[in-house]
């Protein structure tokens, strides 16, 4: 199966669940989706390889064939091109690589140029005793996450269970990490803050038609609001993580606390199971 762990907001504890779930099933891959603050490998804390660099072309103005005619710009979308009355400006951090300046222009004034927006890196050795890890890393300066994701799920082993940690929001990075998951685990937490994004993720999901389920991180320390939503939209609470001291203290030490609280590991098991058995196929926890 491929798990989504994502979130409307950050800090809610979605990178926590995606390595303890990760941590607690056997031959699991976990995808650190977050491109622009990739931080598994806080608590795994493994040597990571670059396997490969992320690349995309931007478009790149030849000035002696060009006419302004306008042609460019006006189609853009993004506004990654601006037509002056005797200058063309060009906004790399905008163009999405989509080719089709090039196509429009009558004149073959505009050509391509690659550059590199990230890199994607992968734990070294063959350690049975952590999950794979994978992770993509935006270049510092670069603005769209979307390519980095996308290259870094072609890393995706269709015979292994990934647990894929999505980025935070519901913006474009988060519906490409979304893209073909079987499941999606949406981790909030029992705030007004937190409620008014989980109903944003929640309606991203079903947007998609992609099943899901809700997990509260730091239970017991908010309201009811979450709980009381969940039950009107008929939204599965899959689980409850509870405003722990001990477990604060793991993670602020870097330490998946399944590691050190053993009845967890076999809570995660379980919730994995219950997905697979209702959602997905037939791969050994």
């Amino acid at each position: 199966m491929k798990i989504a762990i994502a979130s409307g907001k950050g800090g809610t504890g979605k990178t926590t669940v995606a390595v303890n779930l990760a941590l607690s099933l056997q031959d699991a891959q976990l995808i650190d989706c977050d491109v622009e603050e990739p931080n598994c490998n806080l608590f795994l804390n493994k040597e990571l390889d670059q396997l490969t660099e992320v690349t995309s072309m931007i478009p790149e103005i030849v000035e002696e064939n060009c006419t302004y005619c306008k042609k460019c710009s006006d189609f853009c979308r993004f506004n990654a091109i601006a037509t002056l009355p005797n200058k063309i400006l060009t906004f790399p951090t905008l163009c999405h690589s989509c080719g089709g300046c090039i196509m429009v222009c009558p004149e073959g004034a505009i050509q391509e140029h690659e550059i590199v927006t990230g890199i994607i890196r992968k734990t070294s050795g063959d350690d049975k005793k952590s999950p794979e890890l994978y992770e993509g890393l935006l270049d510092i300066g670069q603005t769209m996450a979307s390519p980095v994701i996308s290259e870094l799920k072609k890393n995706i082993d269709p015979d292994k269970t990934a647990i894929i940690d999505a980025p935070p929001g519901t913006a474009c990075p988060v519906l490409t990490t979304l893209e073909d998951v079987d499941y999606c685990i949406l981790v909030t937490e029992p705030t007004p803050f937190g409620l008014h994004d989980l109903k944003l993720a929640v309606e991203v999901v079903r947007t998609l038609e992609i099943p899901h389920g809700i997990i509260i991180n730091r239970s017991g320390s908010g309201d009811n609001s979450v709980e009381d939503f969940c039950m009107s939209e008929n939204v599965e609470i899959l689980m409850k993580i509870p405003h722990d001291t001990k477990i604060a203290q793991l993670y602020s030490e870097g330490i998946p606390f399944v590691q050190e609280m053993e009845h967890w590991k076999e809570k995660f098991i379980q919730l994995y199971s219950s997905i697979q058995d209702r959602y997905g196929r037939e791969i050994e926890a």
